[in-house]
């Protein structure tokens, strides 16, 4: 399934300007390493060629200022921790701030459980998803400018549409997105979450996930199809901006800038693919409330560290700010923040009592 080699033939080639390309870099915001994990496992071609080699060569600083956030009551806290599910080699080690939190936390909290991440039947069910469930096919969804361009790209490298057929648009999209990525010098094993999940190993600290396997997948088939193709059009139209794109989303979250995020992110989401919006996002939120609210209100003493990705966290829609309209306590946690820096989320309130725990 020569997904990402069709890559080498976008360059140059003339496109419609749709702006969602930053609709799928949110959802690399959003979704865990289950789908990195899956799709960088089982996929057969080998790495793109980048389309912009100098876009990946953005001067990286030691370390990268972190998304953490501290949430307590009167007697524990929740860390929770915004994190990028593709790294490089250089973005670590990680700021001494998340050191702290995980020293301090009792149990690591992720998406998804490690376990069912390693699960080998996770690959399975991933490609299971991925497939078309009502008898439709990929060129059945794309029009037919769209259909054609993709049939000449499959061609120059020997293959055809009818290899890819039965996948979705957003498998599709995000193989794309995630070999380019690669190609880039990202990795899914160096993802914030990866490396935080081995840490817990070393360290026989206990871990759980706020979802399952199915929860996720759930998530990703449930876009509406039209969304789903405006993101693979887009993609496809306008590869060579990809790059840049991704470098500025990943030095934006190196720089811990909260503000550049949610403009890079979570505002184009919710503005061009609101339902997609929904379901990756506020849905998931939305589930995951009550469970960190029974981490502060029912755990005296013991402190969590949660990590999810960094798009949960932001603005009105976020974990953050759902908490604090609880009236939970929020500070962020930054030692190497300016002093006067803007967290792009509503500064920590005093007025905001912690509520007493029963």
């Amino acid at each position: 399934m020569p997904i990402e080699r069709l890559l080498g033939s976008l360059r140059g080639l003339p496109g419609t300007p749709v702006p969602a390309l930053k609709i799928l870099l949110a959802c690399l915001l959003a979704v865990s390493s289950v789908a990195s994990a899956a799709l960088i496992r089982d996929r057969a071609v080998p790495d793109v060629v980048p389309l912009h080699d100098a876009a990946s060569d953005v001067p990286a600083h030691e370390p990268p200022l972190p998304l953490l956030w501290k949430v307590s009551d009167a007697d524990n806290a929740v860390y929770l921790l915004g994190s990028f599910h593709l790294l490089k080699d250089d973005d670590y080690p990680l700021s001494p701030d998340i050191d702290a939190a995980f020293a301090d936390a009792g149990r690591i909290v992720f998406e998804v459980a490690p376990e069912d991440l390693a699960d080998p039947d996770t690959g399975r069910k991933f490609l299971e998803a991925a497939r078309f469930e009502d008898g439709r096919t990929l060129s059945d969804v794309l029009d037919p400018r769209l259909r054609e361009k993709l049939h000449r790209l499959l061609a120059r490298q020997g293959s055809s549409i009818g290899q890819i057929d039965h996948y979705s648009p957003w498998y599709v999209n995000l193989s794309l997105m995630l070999g380019l990525s690669q190609s880039l010098g990202f990795r899914a094993e160096q993802g914030l979450d990866r490396y935080l999940m081995q840490q817990a190993l070393d360290a026989g600290k206990p871990t759980s996930g706020l979802e399952s396997i199915d929860d996720q997948l759930h998530a990703l088939v449930a876009s509406p199809m039209a969304e789903q193709v405006t993101g693979l059009e887009d993609f496809i139209d306008r590869p060579q901006e990809i790059p840049a794109e991704l470098s500025s989303l990943h030095q934006a979250w190196r720089d811990g800038d909260v503000a550049k995020l949610d403009a890079l992110t979570r505002l184009e989401m919710l503005d061009r693919t609101p339902q997609t919006y929904q379901i990756i996002n506020v849905d998931r939120n939305e589930a995951w409330l009550p469970q960190l609210q029974q981490m502060l209100d029912d755990h005296r003493h013991l402190d969590f560290l949660v990590v999810v990705g960094a798009l949960h966290l932001l603005g009105e829609d976020g974990l953050v700010e759902k908490l604090r309209m609880h009236g939970y306590r929020i500070e962020r946690i930054c030692s190497a923040c300016e002093p006067a820096a803007d967290s792009g989320i509503e500064p920590d309130a005093a007025a905001s009592p912690a509520p007493e725990s029963p």
